[in-house]
C-alpha cells in the first residue's frame, strides 16, 4: 500500500507539474499525513523538490520533480516558425528559441534546424544531452503516434514520407514523440490551462487551419489513423470551393486564417493574422465581422461533436481564439443553439489560458508523460 501511494503521489507530481500537499491529498486521495510523510522521503531520496508558496493567503508547501531528474524538450514544427523550448518536469521552461520558416519548408532542413536549437539549449543552461529524457513534437496534421508519419496527404506538402520522430531521434540520440498540436494544445489545457481538473474536453484549436483535440476521461482519443478531431475537413458547404484535402466545401474553407485574409484583400489589402487581430481589436467593422462569422461556422461544426460526445468544457485556443469575445461569443452562442439543450445549461466554451504557448507546452507536457522514472 505504501508503495502505491507513493506512486500515486509522483505519477499526480509529473503530470501537474507542481501541487501543494493539500492538492496532492486531493488528487491522490491519499490523507494529508501520509502525503507528509511520502513527500519527506521523496525530498530526502532527491525525486522531489519543495518550496513555499501560499493559497488563498495561507502559506503552503508545493512539491514539484527534483531538476536533477532531467529535463525535456519540447518542438513545435507550425506552418511558418519553428520553436524549440527546454523545462525541468515541473513543465517551468528554462530556455527557448522560436524563428520563421519559408513557405513550404523542407522536412530534413526543419528538422536539422529543430536538433541544433535543442543542442543549443541545451548548451545555453549548462546541460548534457544525457540530462534530456525526451522530446515532444507537435506537428500541424494528423500523426501516427507512433513513428511520427502524417496519416493525411495534403496538410504538409513534401512531409508525408517521413516518420518524423524517428527521423528527429536519430538526430539527437533521444526518445521523440509526436501528435498533431490540437492534441497537445489540449493535453496543456488539461495539465496546466483552463481545462485542469477535467476529464472530459473538447479542444478547439482555430489558426492557420482548424482542428480540435478530444480528452476523453483525461486521455486524448486519436481515432483511427490519428484523425479524430479533424472538424477543419467536415462539409460546411457541398458547392464551396475545393480544400486541400480534396473535397469540397469544408470547414477549413471558410475559417482558416488564409480564408479570412483573402475576404478582406479587397477591402483591406494584403494583412497578416496580427493585422486582423489589432484592426479588429481596434473596432475595424471588417475584421470583427469575418471573425465573428468564422466563430459562428465553428460554433455550428463544434455544437455537433458536443451533442456527439457531451464534454465538460469547450477550451478554444489558437492564433484566432487571441480575438476574445469577438470570435468566441458568436461561437458559443452558436455552441448553445446547436447542441442538445441539456437541463444542467449549456456547455461551457472558455477560452484557452495558455494563449500561443499550448502547443509548445503540451509537446513538453507529452514529452513528461512518456518520461519513465525509477524511484530511489
Amino acid at each position: 500500500m505504501r508503495e502505491a501511494n507513493r506512486a500515486r503521489i509522483v505519477d499526480a507530481v509529473k503530470r501537474y507539474g507542481g501541487l501543494t500537499q493539500v492538492e496532492l491529498a486531493a488528487a491522490t486521495g491519499v490523507s494529508t499525513a501520509t502525503v507528509s510523510t511520502i513527500v519527506r522521503e521523496l525530498l530526502a531520496a532527491g525525486v522531489v523538490e519543495t518550496h513555499s508558496t501560499s493559497r488563498s493567503g495561507r502559506r503552503a508547501t508545493r512539491v514539484t520533480m527534483a531538476r536533477q531528474l532531467g529535463l525535456v524538450a519540447g518542438v513545435q514544427v507550425g506552418p511558418r516558425t519553428l520553436q524549440v523550448a527546454l523545462s525541468d518536469l515541473a513543465l517551468d521552461v528554462v530556455a527557448d528559441q522560436r524563428m520563421p520558416l519559408a513557405l513550404d519548408h523542407r522536412v530534413d532542413t526543419t528538422l536539422d534546424r529543430a536538433a541544433l536549437l535543442v543542442m543549443d539549449l541545451l548548451d545555453q543552461v549548462g546541460a548534457d544531452v544525457d540530462e534530456l529524457l525526451a522530446l515532444g513534437l507537435a506537428l500541424p496534421a494528423p500523426v501516427d503516434s507512433g513513428t511520427g508519419a502524417l496519416t493525411v496527404r495534403g496538410a504538409m506538402r513534401g512531409w508525408e514520407d517521413s516518420e518524423l520522430a524517428e527521423v528527429l531521434s536519430r538526430r539527437i540520440s533521444r526518445p521523440v514523440y509526436a501528435d498533431k498540436d490540437a492534441n497537445l494544445g489540449a493535453i496543456a489545457e488539461h495539465d496546466l490551462g483552463a481545462a485542469r481538473g477535467l476529464h472530459d474536453v473538447v479542444y478547439v484549436r482555430v489558426g492557420h487551419t482548424t482542428t480540435a483535440g478530444l480528452l476523453l476521461d483525461g486521455r486524448v482519443h486519436r481515432g483511427r489513423a490519428g484523425t479524430a478531431g479533424e472538424i477543419g475537413h467536415v462539409q460546411v458547404d457541398p458547392a464551396g470551393p475545393v480544400c486541400r484535402c480534396g473535397n469540397r466545401g469544408c470547414l477549413d474553407t471558410v475559417v482558416s486564417a488564409p480564408a479570412l485574409l483573402s475576404l478582406l484583400r479587397a477591402s483591406h489589402g494584403d494583412l497578416t493574422v496580427q493585422d486582423l487581430l489589432s484592426h479588429a481589436a481596434d473596432g475595424d467593422p471588417g475584421c470583427r465581422r469575418v471573425l465573428a462569422d468564422a466563430g459562428r461556422a465553428v460554433g455550428q461544426v463544434v455544437g455537433d461533436l458536443v451533442t456527439a460526445l457531451g464534454p465538460e468544457s469547450v477550451v478554444v485556443g489558437g492564433e484566432l481564439a487571441a480575438a476574445g469575445g469577438v470570435l468566441l461569443d458568436p461561437l458559443r452562442e452558436a455552441v448553445a443553439a446547436r447542441a442538445v439543450p441539456s437541463t444542467r445549461g449549456a456547455v461551457p466554451v472558455l477560452g484557452g489560458e495558455l494563449g500561443e504557448r499550448a502547443d509548445i507546452l503540451g509537446a513538453l507536457a507529452l514529452a513528461r508523460r512518456k518520461t519513465q522514472i525509477e524511484l530511489a
